[in-house]
């Protein structure tokens, strides 16, 4: 029966859950307007070890959420997750954010397409089938009017996460469906976790670095 502390910041929430068997024990989250990672996360690893009245000692691995997403979220939980692990000595598990997000539509036809914003008119996205299955890699792209044309001429797409405004303002198709105020949680960790710590999928903790896309780009303050 596996114990795993999952980790969430690719985005603005903040979220960590405790999961036993893959489902959710304990879940603490923040998913207010701003980036609050550095001050609250390990506040609310703190707070679900006390919740479930488990000593961190006694979990079997830490799984933490590779991107894509913001870089600076991924690095803190990365890091933190590193840390944890090596200090517990745990095996370090990561799970796909977009695949994690892809998780919180429950449907039996169709597509779901998670979609993270990435400044501008792009975001990263994938696309997974109803059984959750894989069928378009993790990319960034640049979205315009004809975005998914083929795929929403054949299915129901369902489009979930931050990268949903944008997409509304540039698709119009009755296929397409938005779903709105998504962001990827911890709560959807815990059964990707669980998989893998099951096939001993797990990460080198020395060498592991969150799934960017993208080079970071720093962007100045106006003055």
């Amino acid at each position: 029966m596996a114990l795993i502390l999952n980790i969430e910041t690719a985005t603005t929430n903040c979220s960590v859950s405790l999961s036993k068997d893959g489902e959710t024990l304990v879940l603490k989250e923040d998913n207010s307007a701003g980036y609050s990672h550095a001050e609250t996360l390990h506040v609310y690893i703190k707070d679900v070890f006390d919740e479930a009245n488990i000593e961190a000692k006694n979990i079997d691995a830490v799984a933490v959420s590779k991107g894509p997403g913001s870089y600076t979220g991924l690095r803190i939980g990365v890091s933190s997750a590193k840390g944890l692990s090596y200090a517990l000595n745990k095996p370090l598990i990561s799970v796909s954010t977009l695949e994690s997000l892809s998780h919180q539509v429950d449907i039996d036809e169709g597509v779901i397409v998670p979609m993270l914003d990435a400044r501008r008119m792009e975001v990263y996205s994938a696309i997974f089938n109803h059984n959750y299955e894989l069928i378009r890699d993790i990319k960034a792209e640049v979205l315009t009017e004809d975005s998914y044309a083929d795929l929403l001429n054949q299915n129901k797409v369902y489009f979930i996460g931050n990268g949903v405004g944008k997409t509304q303002q540039l698709i119009q198709h009755p296929n397409a469906i938005f779903i709105e105020d998504k962001l990827p949680s911890a709560n959807e960790m815990g059964l990707l976790s669980d998989i893998k710590y099951k096939k001993s999928d797990i990460e080198d903790v020395a060498y592991f670095e969150p799934h960017y896309l993208k080079d970071f780009v720093a962007i100045k303050k106006k003055a």
